[in-house]
Order: structure tokens, then sequence, then C-alpha cells
């Protein structure tokens, strides 16, 4: 377990990285225990090779105030790592023929504003470049009791979702929730069933992610989030299903790591599938379909990475797979550390050198 002076050094991380191993031979204890060092890191720590763990390390607690541990199958909010299961739940529906990449929005939505639905294509709202207005958050501003309010996906998606355009799609990077109501949308049209259903159904159940979903009840049961440990401040994180899709699951390491090989590495989705998966859309960002395609330099030579982080209230995570098989890290954090210092941690255990 940490004290208090180690979890009190967490915001002087960043210039202490340096010291942390980064040559594929050190041991994961090593970089851990220099990560813990320096930044007060508490969580979970899992490394692993197609879908099985063969290193975890858990530091802390999960819920400081109870001091209940964090363990390897403590679940957390996955915050942005949902768009990239969003993500695959599309590419499935793109295979069974039900929904189109490239298509005009108003193929799946035929009811969206004609003028602006012409222009959007479900790839432009999942690689968050789709051009429309962060309606969402001007409101939730406004209205701090917003994220306290239910709304149906139709009316979440007239209230937010079909604002004047504020670029070209596909002119630049903005990455905001009202991309993510939109794709719920078109999800919830083509299949009949609201998203969650959806996605349990096509993705979720046949990867056997048999604790991550989006429920009131799971994002209840996962582990609290923190602005600071001492003393302990919590950080709500309210998640009506309305966000679900950008961010409102929940899960855990073991399965992270499973999908990750199976989705990545296996026949679950098809060849052109996985290509649209990890062909970078917004070079300047490393941003996909979903998540990030992330360079590592590993002993010498260039390998490729699929990088899904997370990161709201309290919670940061990394969910990395080396996309030649070879390797998959999953960091699991609420306790607010900078995300910068998490992807560090990442390249550090898969023993990536330090980017410039």
């Amino acid at each position: 377990m940490l004290n208090r002076r180690l979890l009190l050094r967490a915001a002087a991380a960043l210039p202490l990285l340096s010291t942390l191993p980064t040559r594929a031979a050190e041991s994961p204890d090593a970089v851990v225990d220099a990560f813990v060092r320096d930044t007060g890191f508490q969580g979970v720590v899992m490394l692993g090779q197609a879908g099985k763990a063969d290193y975890v390390r858990t530091v802390g607690y999960a819920d400081i105030e109870a001091r209940v541990p964090a363990k390897a199958d403590t679940p957390y909010a996955i915050a942005s790592i949902s768009k990239w299961l969003t993500t695959v739940t599309v590419l499935k529906l793109v295979e069974r023929g039900l929904l189109d990449l490239d298509a005009p929005l108003t193929q799946a939505l035929p009811d969206y504003r004609a003028d602006t639905g012409a222009k959007l294509t479900l790839r432009r709202l999942l690689c968050n470049a789709s051009g429309l207005p962060n309606l969402f958050i001007a409101e939730a501003k406004a209205d701090p009791t917003l994220l306290q309010t239910d709304l149906t996906t139709t009316q979440a998606l007239a209230r937010f979702g079909q604002g004047d355009l504020v670029f070209e799609p596909g002119a630049r990077f903005d990455y905001h929730p009202v991309n993510w109501i939109v794709v719920i949308a078109a999800v919830e049209r083509v299949t009949g069933l609201p998203f969650q259903a959806a996605v349990r159904s096509i993705t979720l159940d046949p990867l056997d992610l048999r604790a991550t979903g989006a429920t009131e009840a799971m994002l209840e049961g996962a582990a609290p989030s923190y602005r600071t440990v001492a003393p302990p401040e919590r950080w709500r994180n309210d998640r009506r299903p309305y966000l679900a899709a950008s961010g409102g699951y929940a899960s855990t390491a073991p399965d992270l790591m499973r999908a990750a090989h199976r989705v990545f590495d296996t026949d679950f989705l098809t060849v052109e599938s996985r290509r649209q998966l990890t062909h970078v859309e917004v070079p300047m960002e490393d941003y996909a379909l979903g998540g990030r395609v992330r360079r590592l330099t590993i002993q010498g030579r260039t390998v490729l990475a699929g990088w899904e982080t997370g990161r709201t209230a309290g919670y940061r995570l990394v969910l990395g797979h080396r996309l030649d098989g070879q390797r998959t890290v999953v960091l699991m954090n609420n306790t607010a550390l900078s995300q910068k210092t998490m992807d560090q941690f990442a390249d550090a255990l898969l023993g990536a050198e330090p980017r410039a």
C-alpha cells in the first residue's frame, strides 16, 4: 500500500519519468516500482499475450476511504475506451451490410437534417472529424444538472446532434461526445435495439466480456473516482445512456486484455474491418476510428500499437496492444494522474524507447 507522502508526489510526476526503465530486458516490477515511487500510482497493471495475463500487479486502494485494495478484476470506468468498443460494433454492422462508413449519414438516419446529413459520414463521426459543434458541452456548462437529466437518444440527437457544421467534415479533429450521440442513433436505427443491447449482443457477449457494460449498476460498482487522495476527494462521473458510446462503459483489466487480442489478432473482425479499425484518419493525432495507432520503437525497430486511452473525472486508463500480437498492456487508475505519464508508463512496460 502507498503511504500519504508517496501519493502526494503524483502532481510532480512528469519531470521524474525519465528515470523509468525502458529496455525490454528490464523486469516489469522494476518499471512499476519506479512509477509508483515517482507518481504515487495506484491501480492495476497487467501485461500479457494472446489475451492472457502473465504479469499482474495491483497497488494501493480502489476505494481509499473504505481501504478496499485494488484487485486484478476490479472494475473501473473506462471512459473513451468505450469509443473503441462502439467502433467495433459499427464495423460488425458494416460487415452485415447494415451500415456504410462512407455513405451519407441520411442513409442510416433518413430523418436527420438533409443538408448536413448529406455531408456527414460514419467515418468522420468515428474519427472525431465531423464538423458538428459541441452543443452538449455548451449546455452542460450552462446547466450543471444536465448530467443528472435523462434524455432518450431521439431527444439527445435533436438537442445536441443537429447543429450547423463549424467546419467541413474531415477538415480537422474535434474530440467531443456529440459525434458519438449521432453514432448511437445510427446503431439503434439499423438494429432496432437500444444501443447498449446492440453492443451487448454484437460485441460484448461474442467477445466474452462479461464484466464490461454501461448499465447504471456496472458504473456504480466501479472503483470510485478521486480528484485528490490526501485527503480523499471523490470526483463524480455522471454518465447518461446517451453518452455511453463516447465514454459510458466500465470494465476490468482481464476483459480489456481479452478484447484487445480477439479484436486485433483474430477473425472476430474481417481483415477489411481490422484494416479500417487501424487506419489512421487524423495523422496529427495518430487517430484512427475510435482510438489511436501509435508507433513505438522497441529494440531498435518500429512497432505499431493499437492505443486506447480513457480519461474522465479521476479515471486514467491505457489499453496498448502491439499489432504484431506480441504484447498487451492494461493500466487502470482512478486518482487523476497525468494521462501523458500513464502513456509513458505503458511505453516503458512494453520496452519502448521514450518518445520525443
